[in-house]
C-alpha cells in the first residue's frame, strides 16, 4: 500500500482540565508533516480527539490511513463501536450519562467515514518515536501564550 497514510497522534493537558495542546504527525512515504496547537482551558479527551481530527482533515483525499494513538478513550470508542452506540442511544451513554465531547465526537464522525482510519493503540511514554514526538508537541503547545478559548469545553 504505497498510498497510505500514517497518522501519530497525542492530546496534552497541563492539568486535567488546565491548558492544552494536541499535535499530529502525517507520514506518507518519505514526506512527513508536524501540526499542532492549543486551548487555554479544555481536557486531555478533548486534545486527545482534535489531534486525531486536525491530522485527518490534513488529508487531501481518500486513502488508506492508520492512525496511531496513546489515547484508549479514542480507540475503544471506534474499535469497540462504543461511538455507534452513543449514537443510537441519542448520544448518551450506558448509564443514561450525556456523552462527554459530543461536538468532537460529531467532527470525528464525517472524518471515520470518509477516510475509514484503522486506529491503533500505542503505549504513551513507552519510547515510540513518533508518539514521542507527538508528545512533546502537544505539551510545548499547552505552553503556549496567547490560546484561544476552547468553545466545546464545558458544553
Amino acid at each position: 500500500m504505497s498510498d497510505r497514510v500514517r497518522i501519530y497522534s497525542d492530546g496534552s493537558c497541563l492539568g486535567n482540565p488546565g491548558p492544552g495542546g494536541w499535535a499530529a504527525l502525517l507520514e506518507y512515504g518519505a514526506q512527513r508533516r508536524e501540526l499542532c496547537g492549543g486551548f487555554r482551558l479544555t481536557t486531555n479527551n478533548r486534545m486527545e480527539l482534535t489531534a486525531a481530527i486536525r491530522g485527518l482533515e490534513a488529508l487531501k483525499r481518500p486513502c488508506p490511513v492508520e492512525l496511531y494513538t496513546d489515547s484508549r478513550y479514542l480507540c475503544d470508542a471506534v474499535n469497540k463501536r462504543w461511538l455507534q452506540s452513543w449514537q443510537a442511544r441519542g448520544w448518551k451513554k450506558a448509564d443514561k450519562k450525556d456523552v462527554l465531547n459530543r461536538d468532537l465526537w460529531e467532527q470525528f464522525l464525517p472524518l471515520l467515514k470518509k477516510y475509514s482510519p484503522k486506529l491503533l493503540w500505542v503505549r504513551g511514554h513507552d519510547g515510540h518515536p513518533e508518539n514521542e514526538l507527538v508528545d512533546a508537541l502537544a505539551r510545548q503547545a499547552a505552553l503556549g501564550t496567547g490560546l484561544p478559548e476552547d468553545s466545546g469545553f464545558g458544553k
